[in-house]
């Protein structure tokens, strides 16, 4: 057995064993669409004892320690009754594993979260080269570049708090270390400019070493890590069912 094998049953446990800590738990909103959406923003928390009250065409999206439960109306929906059925696997324990981020090497990545085919990231804290907005990092010193298409050797420029580097990928290669001799700091904007085209990103940097799904939700909808949530909230998904009053 190898290390990368061992280190992600040992990641896949600490999920399971934070999954499983209802006493903490938090249900919170990650999407909202249709007339009651205002009233549902994402990141709004609810109560265990609370309800849901949703017109036609209302969706909305819940997320817990274990998963996710979209809830569609009309109707009146419990948030005890509607809690996620448990998640997890391989993909979403490798998703949101800080220290595999470390570990990482480059190589081609295929698939990933989300539709088959679909190039994604792989894991919750690499930085997309090509996704503008912000960023949420939770080990500055292990950040990694990820690209979608890794069919061509390529070399990114990356500018920001008065310095710049570059970064390459080899044919091949999805994942490129961050350059060293540009620091990942809290708060700094840096402009990544890769195949032509240019994506401003912000760090924000977070602590999820031991946060659960709900947590590290609360956490990116706080920063506006908006890619990163999608993803996350993607990965949890469950079977789209749900209990009514």
């Amino acid at each position: 057995m190898t290390w990368d094998r061992i280190a992600l049953r040992g990641a896949i446990a600490g999920l399971a064993l934070a999954l499983g800590s209802a006493a903490i738990a938090e249900t919170i909103v990650v999407r909202a669409s249709g007339p009651s959406a205002k009233s549902y923003p994402p990141g709004r928390k609810l109560a265990q004892s609370g309800a849901l009250a949703l017109q036609p065409g209302d969706v909305v999206t819940l997320l817990d320690a274990k998963g996710t439960r979209t809830l569609r109306g009309p109707g009146n929906f419990n948030v005890a009754a509607a809690n996620a059925a448990p998640a997890g696997g391989v993909a979403l324990a490798a998703l949101l594993d800080t220290k595999r981020v470390r570990r990482a090497r480059t190589g081609a990545v295929r698939g990933g979260v989300g539709q088959p085919g679909t190039p994604r990231r792989p894991n919750l804290w690499l930085a997309d080269v090509a996704t503008p907005g912000a960023l949420c990092v939770a080990d500055p010193a292990a950040l990694k570049l990820w690209r979608a298409d890794a069919t061509r050797a390529a070399t990114v420029q990356i500018a920001g708090e008065g310095a710049q580097a570059t970064a390459s990928f080899a044919a091949g290669e999805a994942i490129a270390a961050w350059p060293a001799a540009l620091p990942v700091r809290d708060g700094a904007s840096y402009r990544v400019s890769a195949d032509g085209h240019a994506a401003e990103i912000r760090v924000a940097l977070v602590d999820a070493g031991t946060a659960g799904m709900d947590m590290i939700a609360s956490a990116l909808i706080a920063h506006g890590c908006t890619a990163q949530l999608d993803l996350l909230v993607d990965a949890a998904a469950p079977a789209d069912t749900a209990a009514k009053d």
